[in-house]
């Protein structure tokens, strides 16, 4: 039996939410490597969407079935098995026989969450399935093939890992294949938006965002990233009775930080117009999620949001495209459709 908590098939591909420079480089690294079978080594810090780049590959072009295995889940003497599976009466409490995640993987994708923890001895296993094809499970004479696309994923640095001795050479150079950098939400401000509209339409079609919950969220560094963000909507959503989400419904981190922080209003406001107006995403109920402001067409707003850039960055044109999540060729086009300038 396959574990199904493990090994899903999916649909549709999940959805990596934004358009800033940083992520539409990964959107366009998830889709080359969609088109082969290239091992995959996505680094990132806890809660940046490791898992749903992995899973934006499989999917895009999906062949077998996706297996998440969470190599921090590793403890004890039941890990080979989990790993490889069992026969009946291998150990005390092995009543019968039992598939592995390796197996289970066959044909389609595996994908070892956080495999810097690993132990080195489930490594070196792990190497010799990547190299054969083959392994045995556990109380079993008998040798079993698993062919399967490998994406791996980490927080921490492997290669440092590698000079410590903590993770295996060999091992490293067969997954660092392609490597995916996913940036922490705070270098990529200008997705807030668009993420709080995507949980808000998850977890509460009904509500909004007023305009300094909104600023609250752009100015708070999210040290958990999106799954962070995704928890405080889910909270926000689930202690309001009203359509509208305050400072007050906040979690307390954020909370803390608007009490020993100032927020800086105008150029919060700006990129918060700008996220929502080039993404072209009106909020639940098809009104911009910050309520305080008047509701305008999206061709309006855009045009506000450029100017707004513009004047922050003092007319620095490629910094405004930068922080408006556009290519520069764009805000060309758009400047002169709106007859902004020269």
């Amino acid at each position: 039996m396959i574990p199904t908590a493990q090994a899903q098939a999916f649909e549709q591909p999940p959805l990596l939410v934004g358009q800033s420079p940083r992520l539409r480089h990964v959107q366009r690294m998830v889709e080359k490597l969609a088109n082969g079978r290239w091992p995959a080594l996505i680094l990132g810090e806890t809660g940046t969407g490791k898992e749903v780049v992995a899973r934006s590959i499989h999917s895009t072009n999906p062949a077998g079935t996706f297996v998440t295995i969470d190599c921090s889940a590793f403890v004890g003497p039941l890990m080979e098995s989990e790993l490889f599976g069992h026969r009946r009466g291998a150990f005390t409490g092995a009543d019968r026989d039992k598939m592995g995640l390796i197996e289970a993987a066959h044909g389609g994708t595996a994908f070892f969450d956080e495999i810097g923890e690993m132990p080195l001895d489930l490594q070196a296993k792990l190497l010799r399935v990547l190299q054969e094809k083959e392994f045995r499970p556990l109380g079993s004479t008998v040798t079993k093939r698993s062919d399967f696309r490998i994406i791996a994923a980490t927080n921490r640095d492997l290669a440092k890992e590698v000079e410590r001795g903590t993770f295996r050479q060999d091992l490293y150079y067969r997954l660092n294949v392609v490597t995916l950098r996913l940036p922490p939400l705070r270098d990529r401000r200008e997705d807030i938006p668009a993420l709080l509209q995507h949980f808000l339409r998850k977890y509460g079609s009904n509500h909004s965002f007023t305009q300094e919950a909104l600023e609250a969220a752009l100015a708070y560094d999210w040290p958990g990233n999106v799954r962070e963000l995704e928890n405080s909507v889910q909270h926000m959503v689930a202690i309001n009775t009203g359509p509208l989400l305050h400072l007050r419904d906040l979690p307390s981190p954020l909370q803390n930080f608007i009490a020993t922080n100032r927020l800086p209003q105008a150029s919060l406001t700006m990129v918060a117009a700008a996220g929502y107006a080039l993404a072209g995403m009106p909020a639940a109920g098809g009104q911009p999620s910050f309520v305080s402001s008047p509701i305008l067409p999206l061709v309006e707003m855009e045009r506000r949001a450029i100017l707004s850039a513009l004047e922050y960055t003092k007319g620095d044109r490629l910094m405004a495209a930068h922080l408006l999540g556009i290519g520069r060729t764009t805000l060309y086009r758009k400047l002169k459709e709106y007859q902004l300038g020269d």
